[in-house]
């Protein structure tokens, strides 16, 4: 194992990682923008290094001063988190060329999966059912308009090189097809510094599903079941997530994880990793994307596996072999997630910012809070808005959202706009009850 191992983000998921690594006896290095300086990572970690203002392209996202962090405090490995540079195969690169071991994939896996156009190509070389979509990225409108065509309206528009719904367009005509390219190219060179978009048929109604992964540096990969994460705003970002998918049958679950597993497979991968579906309603499932890293959703699967995904990334890291079996997983109960984000409803989800007031978490059998902030501190508007994870455990669906209404009655966070309770309306409305949810369910459902 690492003597020291240097955490490159910030907010919940860099405590989160902290804590794995103080029960593996690892020493940690935080960074920090300046905007930072008083974060509860950097409180958390043995050692803490400003790599610039808040701007994250000088801070977080900098190469350059991430590295010489890792250097100055003779840290062995870096680990990314999510977002910022995780999915950076440059980044990962020039770790492995300085001697950084990269706590994720190696780069030439997140290079062939954070083009979509190629993680498509890849995927259905190695027979996992993709969407039907035009074979790489898009050259002109003519192309455009003679795939959509052949597919038949509506299509999506996807950003080659993106994911978080950035550069993510629907089209439902020929007219809107123009429009809605150049939309989505500008987007996406904003977002990526890469314009290339590609054409999907756009699913009606579909359930978004992914299933989770973990591969060692020795072959073995096996699949920890899948999380529905249906429940999202029309900019695509999730708001709740839950596992198992309550509304899939033992023979579609088996298909989802032999297929992310055969997926990992054909890219080399090793790490944690999440294959993302969508499940159309006659229960066909097609690949979607691959996210090379940890993902803001984890607990869900670390509640109904019993298995600490991070530690397990460490372990791997590290150079051990997985800790276990494809036949010795067992997979109990359900679980539920709700983001709670410095976002407000009321007015499209814009970013809110200012100072927790107060911050009462909830607790109680089978209630985890994965959080950063604490009561007087000031949320940067610099960043994701992301506050707290409120994950839940129980032995079935009805019983999870029972106990999810209960932890978020008892939450209280005062001083910001948040999610909190949208995600309370979100629990008490009937078609979610019943699972009825979709991609589309907060635009349907919850006006």
């Amino acid at each position: 194992m690492f003597n020291k191992i240097l955490i490159a983000n910030r907010g919940e998921i860099a405590v989160r990682v902290i804590r794995a690594c103080r029960e593996l006896g690892v020493k940690t290095v935080a960074v920090y923008s300046t905007a930072d300086s008083k974060a509860r990572h950097v409180q958390l970690a043995d050692e803490s290094v400003c790599i610039g203002p808040p701007a994250a392209r000088e801070s977080y996202l900098s190469i350059a001063n991430v590295v010489s962090a890792a250097a100055i405090t003779g840290a062995e490995a870096i680990h990314p988190g999510y977002g910022f540079l995780s999915e950076n195969a440059s980044f990962a690169e020039i770790c492995e060329q300085v001697g950084l071991k990269f706590i994720g994939p190696p780069s030439s896996a997140i290079e062939l999966m954070g083009n979509k156009s190629t993680a498509r190509s890849m995927m259905r070389d190695a027979k996992v059912s993709i969407v039907p979509g035009t074979p790489g990225p898009i050259r002109d409108e003519r192309e455009a308009a003679d795939a959509a065509r052949e597919f038949g309206y509506p299509v999506i528009i996807k950003a080659s090189a993106g994911g978080g719904g950035k550069g993510m367009r629907v089209a439902n005509s020929e007219d809107e097809l123009q429009s809605q390219l150049a939309t989505a190219r500008a987007e996406a060179e904003a977002a990526f510094n890469d314009s290339e978009v590609y054409l999907e048929k756009y699913l009606s109604e579909p359930r978004h599903i992914e299933v989770q992964i973990m591969a060692d540096e020795h072959g073995n990969v096996i699949h920890l079941g899948e999380r529905e994460c249906s429940v999202q705003t029309a900019r695509h970002q999730k708001m709740l997530e839950e596992a198992p998918c309550a509304f899939i049958d033992d023979a579609t679950r088996a298909s989802l994880g032999e297929a992310a597993v055969r997926g990992a497979k054909a890219v080399g991968y090793h790490g944690a990793g999440t294959m993302e579906f969508l499940l159309a309603a006659d229960g066909a499932f097609y690949f979607m994307e691959m996210n090379t890293r940890i993902q803001v959703e984890h607990p869900v699967t670390e509640m109904v596996s019993g298995v600490d995904l991070v530690r397990e990334q460490l372990l791997v890291a590290a150079g051990e072999k997985l800790s276990l079996t494809q036949d010795s997983m067992r997979l109990n109960g359900h679980s539920i997630e709700c983001r709670i984000t410095a976002e407000d409803p009321n007015r499209n989800f814009a970013p809110a910012s200012g100072t927790v007031q107060r911050f009462d978490a909830p607790g109680g059998p089978g209630v985890r809070v994965d959080t950063h902030i604490y009561n007087g501190y000031t949320i940067p508007p610099f960043y994701d808005s992301l506050l707290a994870k409120i994950i839940v455990h129980a032995p079935t669906r009805a019983g999870a959202i029972a106990k999810m209404e209960r932890a978020l009655a008892e939450t209280c966070l005062e001083g910001l706009a948040t999610t909190l309770p949208f995600q309370q309306r979100i629990l008490a409305n009937e078609y979610y009850r019943r699972g009825e949810v979709a991609t589309d369910f907060l635009a349907r459902r919850m006006n």
